[in-house]
């Protein structure tokens, strides 16, 4: 008997994002709107975010959106704070997002329904509209990503991302519909060979890099986080400006970079990261607006990984993703490893 091939699942649902997107944007902005409205009613003063792994970088996405489009305060919550240590801080008039795939950690249920007993007004944000999550939440946003089998989450992440953008962008008074291309970018960028053909070039490395700056950082830690679970190599995120304050010391001909460039105020502040790179001869995989990379002309990369221009900063994670994923996928298959199952990982991590 043949045995399946390997990464099948994880390709297939890679594949899956434009039409899940799509099924959010169409099916999933009445109710987001109704959690909207429900969030401006309370006028919340700061926000705080609760999440676990991938979701934990949709969070950090969230992040900038809150702090840049709303001009709300903003933190990432330790769950362990509230459960393991039983912290009982007061949050009365603060937004209490919990952002998870399967809607079923402990810590994460524990510490939204604690949260809600001290006064926030509590969102879970979930694949799993009957999880405890949503449950433990007084209100809740289901991203409609469908049945996800693969370990290595990728549609429930780009999923998370649009929903946040739509429950964010809501609240502050827009409709949404610079999200609306989305979809068919999404399919113009999984149709592109050129992260398929990377894999080749980086099918023995052991380390590497990867980095951005503004709404692009939460990209650098999910790619980071996709290429070690299912490649189990040692892949590091930094935040460009981190990157300067001493782990630029470790770069070199053996660790390359992968850095994310959006066209915007996140592009430009990394421009100053890259040329310190550059002097150090540093082997670049740029990925990011095609007009911006075209401009550079290759001066700050060694290889160039574009995708359309026109997707605003803002929505530009959405996008910057989907290629990192394909790589990230046939890596794993190139190295002769099975990224639907890694080993030793589950698709639900409990954890208090």
């Amino acid at each position: 008997m043949t045995a399946p091939a390997r990464g099948v699942l994880m390709a297939a649902e890679i594949a899956e994002q434009p039409a899940v997107l799509q099924r959010l944007l169409q099916d999933g902005r009445g109710a987001i709107a109704e959690v909207a409205e429900a969030v401006r009613r309370r006028r919340p003063r700061f926000a705080l975010l609760a999440a676990r792994g991938t979701s934990d970088h949709a969070a950090l996405y969230a992040k900038y959106l809150l702090e840049v489009r709303l001009n709300l305060p903003c933190g990432l919550v330790s769950p362990s704070t509230l459960t393991a240590y039983g912290a009982r801080p007061d949050l009365a008039d603060v937004l209490w997002i919990a952002v998870s795939q399967s809607g079923s950690s402990p810590d994460l249920v524990e510490s939204t329904a604690a949260a809600r007993a001290l006064g926030a007004v509590t969102v879970a944000v979930t694949n799993a509209p009957e999880s405890p999550l949503a449950s433990a939440a007084e209100l809740s946003v289901e991203v409609l990503a469908g049945e996800e089998r693969a370990v290595a989450a990728t549609k429930s992440y780009t999923a998370q991302l649009l929903a946040l953008y739509l429950l964010l962008d809501t609240i502050g008074g827009g409709d949404g519909s610079a999200a609306g291309d989305l979809p068919r970018i999404a399919e113009q960028v999984l149709a592109q060979p050129d992260a398929v053909r990377l894999a080749t070039r980086y099918r023995f490395v052991e380390r590497l890099v990867v980095t951005a700056r503004g709404f692009a950082y939460p990209t650098a830690r999910e790619a980071a986080l996709k290429l070690m679970e299912t490649s189990f190599l040692s892949a590091h995120a930094f935040s460009g400006a981190d990157l300067l304050h001493g782990p630029l010391a470790m770069i070199d001909e053996d660790r390359p970079v992968i850095a994310i460039v959006p066209d915007g105020a996140g592009g430009t502040a990394l421009e100053p990261v890259l040329d310190r790179l550059h002097e150090r001869d540093a082997d670049v995989l740029l990925v990011g607006d095609e007009k911006v990379l075209a401009g550079w002309a290759g001066r700050r990369s060694t290889v160039d990984l574009p995708l359309p221009s026109g997707v605003p900063e803002e929505l530009a994670p959405i996008i910057q993703i989907i290629p990192l994923q394909q790589l990230a996928h046939a890596m794993s298959v190139a190295r002769g490893y099975d990224p639907d199952a890694p080993r030793g990982l589950s698709k639900v991590t409990k954890t208090r």
